[in-house]
């Protein structure tokens, strides 16, 4: 099959498309042939080695986390499956994945292999951030920091979703498309800091993953809750800090649950959720989707159409 890749890590050029076996399903799994797979912001950082060795300890070094397809093995075949691959070592760039049932969910009859790729990591992502992590309740604020990207489009949705007031952040360009997917308010990421001294929210989300809890309190409420999608020594620090404080920090660590997935397919086939799209590329110019991903202007996700 052909396969995304990597030998070493590095920048974007380390990446190529070659021959790799097809991978076989054991008990209880499921050979998918993928039509469509996404990239993550996820897949930039392994392929520079920022989780090495998570990702595996020996090469060839597989990319991706995001996939649909249909089944040919081990289930119903042509049952059309998206889902998201758990842990770290990737693999969904490639003509055929293995799944274990409980990480994928059926793709709705009205949505494309391309629409159902690019939502699995970025609406688990807003799901357990703001549903799990943070308790988001309907009527409640919420300020989605970074709101025009993958997760933060969807982060929108999802929060709409739930019931509650959002307010997003984001460059002028995109404020409009962000008022389309349900925002309520609408300013410029620039003005953060004027935004978290002037108002109060219940939640903040905060996709960019820059904000430390200092900067974050002015703008919480009385038992508000920084949910952040960086893992670094000092959001490991202000986590522990805040066990103590009313105003906490926590940190979302995503898994890959199929009643969560089963959620999200129901979401798209009601058009509750719309996954925003920059652009549709060949899975042989992979390469040039992570260097669109990394310069962190991408209006949504980018996918990538397998052979």
């Amino acid at each position: 099959m052909l396969a995304a890749c990597f030998d070493r890590h590095g920048g974007p050029d380390v990446l190529h498309v070659r021959e790799l076996p097809v991978p076989r399903p054991r008990a209880n799994q499921w050979l998918v042939r993928v039509h469509a797979a996404a990239v993550n912001p996820k897949d930039v950082l392994l392929r520079a080695g920022r989780f090495h060795p998570l990702g595996g300890l020996r090469a060839p070094y597989l990319s991706g986390f995001d996939w649909a397809g249909t089944v040919v093995a081990g289930g119903p075949e042509g049952l059309r499956l998206f889902g998201m691959l758990d842990g770290f070592r990737g693999g969904a760039c490639a003509q055929y994945v293995v799944t274990d049932r409980e990480h994928c969910a059926q793709v709705p009859d009205a949505v494309g292999f391309e629409q159902a790729a690019a939502v699995p990591l970025v609406a688990s992502t807003s799901l357990q951030a703001m549903r799990d992590i943070a308790a988001l309740r309907a009527g409640q604020r919420v300020l989605i920091n970074g709101a025009a990207g993958g997760v933060g489009t969807v982060a929108v949705q999802i929060a709409k979703f739930l019931g509650a007031q959002v307010h997003a952040t984001a460059s002028a360009r995109n404020q409009a498309r962000l008022r389309e997917l349900g925002a309520d308010e609408v300013s410029d990421y620039r003005e953060l800091q004027h935004t978290l001294q002037s108002e109060r929210f219940d939640v903040i989300f905060d996709v960019f993953g820059k904000l430390c809890l200092a900067d974050a309190r002015p703008g919480l409420s009385e038992r508000g809750v920084l949910v952040t999608t960086v893992p670094n020594i000092a959001h490991g620090l202000d986590i522990v800090r805040s066990l103590a404080s009313r105003q906490r920090m926590r940190l979302v660590a995503v898994r890959s649950r199929r009643a969560d997935l089963a959620l999200i397919a129901d979401l798209l086939s009601r058009g509750a959720l719309t996954p925003v799209i920059d652009r549709v590329l060949p899975l042989a110019e992979i390469a040039d989707a992570h260097r669109h991903l990394a310069t962190k202007h991408a209006q949504g996700k980018v996918v990538l159409r397998v052979p």
